[in-house]
């Protein structure tokens, strides 16, 4: 069969649709394969449908992988300036909401029309609602669908990981990868609601109260805001930490990020009278702080509290320890952690070392960004170096 394609991307994602335009444009007949019946579903939904496409402080220290070095070179030649020019090129309005997180005015629609248009200006052919029945390769790659079989020097895994099944989400990078000889870091569900049992599940009972919070797990820590939920806990600084969260191990939480360890001591002196739920009520919604006041004991003014009780509870509010029992899993999760080694990959063409001509691109790799942005510049970064590859 003659070689009808230079290459083939397994996906019309974020970094799919990327890289496909990137190879396009610099003369490449590029196929893109997508199982769902439009591409860019993921980006349709993101940020409230006006996705947040890039975050302008994206870097290395924002990613998670098994070698924190490996997203730097990619990081570095695509940045977050230089997705914004394109954006502006097509005169996409667009706001910067907090931390740096660039959303468009309008519609996500307008980043996968743009997208689209980009393939278009390469010649790239986009078909949707191509299931793949089998991927092999004899000196060149052969990729069957349900309706045809294309052959290509190049095949492009850019299928994503299975966060969101609900969007179509599945596993089959791994699955590909692991065809291939490729090693896979073990998936797990991050960005990701964290549930409560035992004696935590009192706290099930504030389900929708949020406060600014800092919450930390491991070395990482985020301060934004924390929502309690019928099932455990959520809310950005919860997502975020959860992405570094180990089962077993606790999430620790500050209540009060601007007030020191000793404040409750020198309410004490101020204002003898104050009790400690009244104190709380003014820092944190009502029914939060009550909960809280509960747990730690003190029901006297603090006059007649102890010194040391008082630094206790101080402290406890610095480092309120919550163990979670597990996750919301991949059905809730926005994003995965682990997938294909970068070990096996070059970091400067996302090609795999033992394998030319298979690459892998955006969150199908052991890649993962933070919430706001960074695993869409992950996936535009990735994609313009295997697409500068092809």
């Amino acid at each position: 069969m003659a070689r009808d394609f230079d290459a083939i991307v397994l996906g019309a994602g974020a970094a799919g649709l990327m890289c496909a335009a990137c190879a396009g444009q610099r003369g490449r007949r590029v196929l893109v394969l997508e199982r769902g019946e439009k591409p860019g579903k993921k980006i349709l939904i993101s940020g409230g449908g006006r996705c947040n496409f890039t975050n302008i402080g994206a870097g290395p220290a924002n990613y998670l992988s098994a070698n924190p070095h490996f997203a730097k070179s990619a990081l570095a030649r695509y940045t977050p300036r230089d997705f914004l020019e394109l954006v502006e090129s097509y005169g996409i309005a667009w706001h910067e909401k907090t931390l740096g997180q660039l959303f468009c005015d309008g519609s996500a629609k307008q980043i996968v029309d743009m997208l689209l248009e980009e393939c278009a200006k390469g010649g790239v052919e986009v078909r949707c609602g191509e299931e793949v029945t089998e991927v092999s390769h004899n000196g060149t790659f052969t990729v069957v669908t349900q309706r045809e079989t294309h052959t290509a020097p190049a095949l492009v895994i850019a299928t994503g990981g299975p966060s969101i099944p609900k969007m179509g989400a599945t596993g089959y990078a791994y699955d590909l990868a692991r065809q291939f000889g490729l090693k896979v870091v073990e998936p797990r569900p991050a960005l990701v609601p964290l549930t409560l049992g035992g004696e935590e599940v009192l706290f099930r009972e504030i389900s929708g109260v949020s406060a600014p919070v800092v919450a930390s797990a491991g070395k990482a820590s985020f301060p934004e805001a924390a929502l309690f939920t019928h099932r455990g806990l959520s809310g950005p600084s919860i997502l975020q930490a959860s992405s570094y969260w180990s089962p077993g191990e606790p999430i620790l939480i500050d209540f009060l990020p601007d007030r020191s360890a000793e404040w409750l001591l020198d309410a004490k002196r101020d204002t003898p009278r104050a009790t400690l739920k009244s104190l709380l009520r003014e820092a944190l919604p009502a029914r939060l702080a009550d909960i809280l006041a509960e747990k730690l004991g003190i029901s006297a003014e603090l006059g007649n509290a102890p010194d040391k009780a008082l630094r206790a509870a101080g402290e406890r509010l610095k480092r309120w320890e919550f163990r979670p029992n597990g996750t919301e899993g991949f059905a809730k999760a926005e994003v995965t952690v682990g997938g294909i080694s970068t070990a096996e990959l070059s970091s400067k063409t996302m090609e795999a070392k033992r394998f030319p001509g298979l690459y892998a691109i955006g969150e199908a790799v052991d890649v993962t960004g933070w919430l706001g942005g960074y695993n869409f510049q992950w996936a535009w970064a990735s994609g313009v170096a295997a697409g500068d590859a092809l």
